[in-house]
């Protein structure tokens, strides 16, 4: 057989990292298929079931014939219409629904967006730590990340100044996102507009996402940053969806909103690559955007006493500091105190030998740093039962307080 000359996987896709969160997620609960008592604080996923009254409107649905068929590709026009309502009731942001695009989950609109408006070697500042697949939409889509870094200083919070000491002539997109995964972060209101102010200032776009804005605690507040600064409405697209507000991961419904013309072209681009989203999963998310927030807010409660658990043992351990997150439903604390260390006889020098050994020792399993930007920290999912929760932080503490 004679051999191609081509490469067999594209250099495009190629250079693509796998999901680590997924991937951490998928050995925990390939170990805990064999029989291991793993515990796994990896996949951003609440423990949740859906609402019953979603679940319902799904069950109602999938017995209309008129589901059985294809749909507009840009959403049931009445989703986008309660999508419309939905976002002007929690994000004061007005949208027409012909400025919205339903997508296959939060991913999809983020890569949509992105794609629709970078040319190749456009610039995306992308505050850092991120969730692992902002960089890799990015790159998809022929731009540049740019990465600003936060640490622990300062709450893993950007400044101003760090953004404009980031911003070259390529500069094009700002990438924002509050309450942030993975660090929990939650920027004040007035540190949204100042953001939103600087970028307007020098025209840039902003992609905001926007999908932890009912996951936030003690005095935080979320802040949308078009709210903040209407002026940025013609270069500025939010993203949101269903999964994490409403425990729908599963479902796969999330959206975009932003001006007419990059809806319009964004939807072009989705009736290729997959048509309309399921119908189903659709009328689901009707549901639960038209709903009141009930659920919502018992879930919320339940995260928050969580948060509360995790943060104060993670901080009890010798060499870590975690600050306290204000949104979402993750701990990242610095591990660098523990770095080269010995412990049972072996020596993380980075972030993911350390998440290494503490699956390999205490059946525990986490996310390294490296998947979200610098070594030396770990991101932790409290979206998990309360029992679990204390029994593998309480696994990790005894573990790493042996370290010498």
């Amino acid at each position: 057989m004679t051999q191609s000359p081509f490469p067999r996987i594209s250099q495009r896709i190629g250079s693509i990292a796998e999901s680590a969160t997924l991937a951490v997620d998928a050995k925990a609960k390939a170990l805990k298929a064999a029989g291991r008592p793993v515990i796994g604080f990896g996949a951003g996923e609440p423990d949740f079931p859906t609402p019953d009254y979603i679940v319902e409107a799904a069950v109602a649905a999938a017995r209309q014939p008129k589901y059985h068929r294809y749909t507009p590709a840009g959403g049931l026009p009445e989703l986008k219409a309660a999508i419309a309502a939905k976002t002007l009731r929690d994000s004061k942001v007005s949208f027409e629904p012909g400025q919205i695009l339903i997508t296959n989950g939060g991913k999809q609109a983020i890569y949509n967006a992105f794609a629709t408006i970078l040319d190749p070697g456009d610039e995306v500042i992308v505050p850092t730590p991120y969730w692992t697949t902002y960089p890799e939409s990015i790159r998809l889509a022929g731009g540049v990340p740019v990465e600003v870094l936060a640490d622990e200083s300062t709450g893993y919070l950007v400044s101003v100044e760090q953004l404009e000491a980031a911003r070259t002539e390529r500069t094009k997109v700002l990438l924002f996102v509050s309450p942030s995964n993975p660090t929990g972060a939650v920027y004040s209101p007035e540190q949204v507009a100042e953001i939103g102010r600087w970028a307007d200032e020098h025209g840039m776009w902003v992609l905001t996402d926007e999908i932890y804005e009912h996951l936030v605690y003690g005095g935080a507040r979320f802040s949308s940053i078009l709210a903040a600064v209407p002026s940025l409405a013609e270069r500025c697209i939010v993203v949101n969806g269903v999964a994490k507000t409403y425990a729908m991961t599963g479902w796969r419904v999330g959206w975009l909103a932003g001006p007419a013309d990059v809806a319009k072209a964004a939807t072009n681009l989705q009736s290729h690559a997959t048509s309309n989203v399921s119908n189903v999963s659709q009328v689901a998310a009707l549901a639960a955007v038209s709903g009141d927030l009930s659920a919502v807010h018992e879930m919320r409660l339940a995260f928050d006493r969580r948060r509360q658990t995790i943060v104060k043992m993670l901080n009890e351990i010798e060499g870590v500091e975690c600050p306290e997150p204000l949104g979402a439903f993750y701990a990242y604390p610095s591990v660098k105190g523990l770095l080269g260390k010995q412990i049972r006889g072996k020596r993380a020098t980075t972030s993911a030998e350390l998440a290494a050994v503490i699956l390999e020792e205490v059946e525990v399993a986490v996310v390294p740093g490296e998947a979200f930007g610098p070594s030396g920290y770990l991101r932790l999912s409290y979206a998990l039962g309360d029992d679990d929760l204390v029994e593998g932080i309480s696994r990790i503490q005894a573990l790493l307080g042996e370290a010498e």
